[in-house]
């Protein structure tokens, strides 16, 4: 378990995260409150590229838990998702 706020996470480490998620990548940003605070465009991050960087900037945006088990991951929430990675 990473604390990805105090040991923030590199570009490596998203870049990873989208190549085993099955999900789109603009899934992985949190459409939240602080989303919203920021005054943020919800099509302007739907790339890999564009998703990167606004995690790389506000990390607190990430969607979150990511489980990974060998060369899957899922977005654990709801947690139901885990089971995809138990089969």
């Amino acid at each position: 378990m990473t604390e990805y706020l105090k040991n923030p996470l590199s570009r490596a480490d998203f870049e990873r995260f989208l190549t085993l998620l099955p999900n789109p990548a603009a899934e992985l940003v949190r459409k939240d409150k602080r989303f919203k605070e920021l005054q943020l465009n919800e099509a302007d991050y739907t790339t890999p590229e564009t998703v990167v960087a606004v995690l790389l900037e506000h990390p607190e945006l990430m969607q979150r838990p990511i489980i990974i088990r060998g060369e899957r991951a899922v977005l654990a929430r709801p947690g139901e998702m885990v089971e995809e990675l138990l089969d």
